[in-house]
């Protein structure tokens, strides 16, 4: 098993200012960093690649698309718009080094209708995933779709509905996320969930239920590392905690109050944990 932590607990734009961070994680012993791909912009990402070289870290990129680019958009020029950014992301990722890029990007953060998605909504969204897929095997980055609580998204919401999306899209890239925050909120057995996306999962993310230190809230952790081990996955555990300053993300999120002693304590605190669960079972 591998460790990761995603660099939205710092920032959710990569600057000069990150590389004393990234490099006291690599100190703390993590193997992996999981870097914010929203301003697409391929140049940062080109001279992060090379950092993240030096330093010795793995990396996966985490992207979401907004209104104006969504996916499944009944607009041809809004969906083409969220098919486009999407490739961006891809050519960020690649630049970056990023193996696998996760994230929501099946539909628009934080948008509704006011209803659930539509059979010409989840058609629409399927479309231009095949599109986007087959960009992503053209630059060797695998897609890890995630799905979100129904607070956040309403077109994915269940590891079942996960599962069914990517069959219907049926390309070789486009695989599946578990995130232990939006499981902890959606699904009514943990071990179900996992299984039903277990033979696509690329991607894992580590999140208590309050965004908090991962292993000090309510998320069903004995269950969690108990299914990862059936069903065979070896891959990234990548924890995943939000800065209160993330202006980009904070609609979605709803970080209003701090939730840990400091950025140092959760992640030194995160990985302690994942390796005393992963010693137990692995």
């Amino acid at each position: 098993m591998r460790y990761g932590i995603n660099l939205l607990l710092w920032t959710d734009v990569l600057h000069d200012g990150m590389a004393p961070i990234v490099e006291n994680i690599k100190g703390m012993g993590y193997d992996a960093v999981e870097i914010p791909v929203l301003d697409l912009n391929p140049p940062v990402y080109t001279d992060w690649g090379k950092r993240l070289d030096g330093m010795g870290l793995e990396r996966t990129g985490v992207t979401v698309r907004g209104g104006a680019a969504n996916p499944m958009s009944a607009d041809a020029a809004v969906r083409q718009a969220g098919i486009d950014e999407n490739k961006l992301a891809i050519d960020c990722a690649k630049e970056a080094g990023c193996s696998v890029l996760a994230g929501p990007f099946h539909s628009a953060l934080g948008e509704f209708s006011g209803t659930g998605a539509t059979e010409d909504e989840w058609k629409r969204a399927v479309e231009s995933m095949r599109e986007v897929a087959e960009h992503a095997d053209q630059a060797g980055v695998t897609l890890s779709l995630e799905y979100l609580n129904r607070f956040e998204c309403y077109l994915i919401t269940s590891a079942e509905q996960l599962a069914r999306f990517c069959k219907d899209v049926g390309h070789p890239r486009c695989k599946a996320m578990y995130d232990t925050f939006h499981s902890h909120i959606e699904e009514k057995s943990v071990p179900d969930a996992i299984r039903a996306v277990a033979p696509i999962l690329a991607h894992v993310h580590i999140s208590e239920n309050d965004r908090s230190t991962p292993g000090s809230g309510n998320v069903r952790w004995a269950e969690t590392f108990d299914a990862l081990k059936e069903t065979g996955y070896d891959g990234l555990l990548m924890v995943e905690a939000f800065s209160i300053a993330l202006e980009k993300l904070r609609p979605a999120t709803k970080i209003w109050r701090r939730m840990y002693e400091s950025e140092d304590q959760l992640a030194a605190d995160a990985l302690k944990f994942m390796k005393a669960e992963v010693r137990k079972r692995w």
